[in-house]
């Protein structure tokens, strides 16, 4: 789902069913005004949600922000990864980025390894999960569902592939855009898929 086309269409439909929009203190709301209000409660919601995920995965978030998949300072990295609560070296464990004579990069999707068993991994991040989902998905997908599956739900986070889709629209990043687009486009479906696999599982256990 395109969460910012789901909050903008309902808003910008009241102007098509009515005369004339108003605030509070009467005065008439221009369109480019209420594309503000409503870019502006979307951000929030999200940063809500960036709040509850895991430490590993908020400091994956800042840094592609502002180096994408790109090399920056190990310095850089040391003064982020302090403020989300984690260490570079856990980061590197947990197999989200690279380390090397005083840089540090994320890994791109098609870095991730295959073979990779979420019920196993000791640095499981939400991150990292929507990383291996975009490289199955782009290998053809049919595995996908399977590995959502495997995943504990609080870590299946659909909104994070939006999140990281905006600010490679923004950026201009247009490759990395695409790739993000097709998890979030797949998301819904590789949910409902990955939930009726783990009823199934749980149906055999008991």
């Amino acid at each position: 789902m395109d969460l910012a086309q789901s909050a903008i269409g309902p808003g910008m439909a009241v102007f098509s069913r009515y005369r004339q929009v108003v605030e509070p203190s009467g005065r008439a709301l221009s369109v480019r005004e209420a594309l503000v209000l409503i870019n502006s409660v979307l951000d929030e919601f999200l940063a809500e949600e960036e709040a509850e995920l895991d430490s590993a995965t908020r400091f994956a978030i800042a840094w592609y922000e502002q180096y994408g998949y790109g090399e920056g300072p190990f310095g850089d990295a040391e003064t982020l990864a302090k403020a989300k609560n984690v260490a570079v070296a856990a980061l590197e464990e947990g197999g989200i980025l690279r380390a090397k004579a005083g840089k540090v990069r994320l890994l791109k999707p098609e870095e991730y390894p295959e073979g990779w068993d979420p019920q196993t991994d000791r640095r499981l991040s939400a991150w990292e999960v929507a990383h291996q989902l975009i490289r199955t998905l782009k290998q053809g997908g049919e595995s996908a569902a399977t590995l959502l599956s495997q995943v504990p739900p609080d870590l299946a986070e659909g909104a994070l592939a939006y999140r990281l889709y905006d600010v490679a629209e923004r950026k201009g990043r247009t490759e990395e855009a695409q790739d993000l687009n097709l998890l979030a486009g797949s998301y819904g479906h590789l949910h409902v898929e990955a939930t009726r696999k783990r009823s199934a599982v749980q149906g055999e256990l008991f």
